[in-house]
């Protein structure tokens, strides 16, 4: 007579030894993007402490046996930038044994779009450093950090974590409105197309943009017009919700 399959998988368990097997240890890393200075901008943190002390790495942190992923992340953006929920998007999973010499770790990365205003009054351990994405296309690969129109030194892979998140938006920008996440609710047709720029990394033909963005149908005008300037204030336009 065969046993209860539930009494054998509780025999299983009896028996069964979790610490028998090595188990390396789980992070997750968030690159928080937005856009000042008609320029791509990263959330990054200085270490104080090894590894890569006084190096600037990506706000992020260990995942704990009782949370998950997603949990993590926003944990890790509450503690370490100071921000409530945003829009996560998990980017890639980092495991190269010797991305970090402590010891085997995992780190799982997202990636977050955040307006600039949305930055302006937090406060926090952390500081904004301008990307610089010496590759064109979607070739990926490691960017480079500037603070002030410095270079600063990147600890463990995080300047190609950061590679790997130009690569997705630059991926994305043609089919998913991830440029308007980086503005405010409003905008003008050129702060968009500057944004664009940003991220493709080469200047775009005026007219031929503005013609395409048109057609799409991923915006429509406010009927409001931009303040404060002293040219000719340019027309408003905001992000299409799409109807059911």
């Amino acid at each position: 007579m065969s046993l209860d399959p539930r009494s054998e998988e509780e025999q299983f368990f009896a028996t069964y030894r979790a610490d028998d097997y090595e188990r390396p240890s789980v992070a997750v890393d968030v690159v928080l993007i937005t856009w000042l200075e008609d320029a791509l901008q990263a959330v990054v943190v200085k270490r104080v402490e090894h590894p890569y002390r006084e190096h600037w790495v990506l706000p992020g942190g260990f995942v704990a046996l009782d949370e998950s992923l997603d949990e993590a992340a926003r944990r890790v953006l509450s503690a370490k930038a100071r921000l409530g929920p945003l829009y996560l998007e998990q980017l890639a999973s980092f495991g190269d044994p010797a991305r970090d010499p402590r010891m085997r770790i995992i780190s799982v990365a997202y990636y977050a779009l955040v307006d600039a205003s949305q930055l302006a009054s937090k406060e926090g351990p952390w500081q904004l450093a301008q990307i610089y994405t010496p590759w064109r296309g979607e070739v990926g690969g490691a960017v480079k950090l500037l603070i002030d129109g410095q270079e600063i030194p990147v600890g463990f892979d995080h300047a190609q974590v950061i590679g790997t998140a130009i690569k997705r938006l630059r991926g994305k920008l043609n089919y998913a409105p991830v440029a308007h996440a980086l503005l405010p609710a409003e905008f003008t047709l050129s702060q968009l197309q500057q944004v664009h720029e940003a991220i493709e990394g080469h200047s775009l033909n005026k007219d031929s943009f503005r013609r395409r963005l048109l057609a799409s149908g991923s915006i429509e005008p406010t009927g409001n017009q931009e303040a404060g300037v002293i040219h000719r204030p340019a027309m408003l336009y905001r992000t299409r919700v799409a109807s059911d």
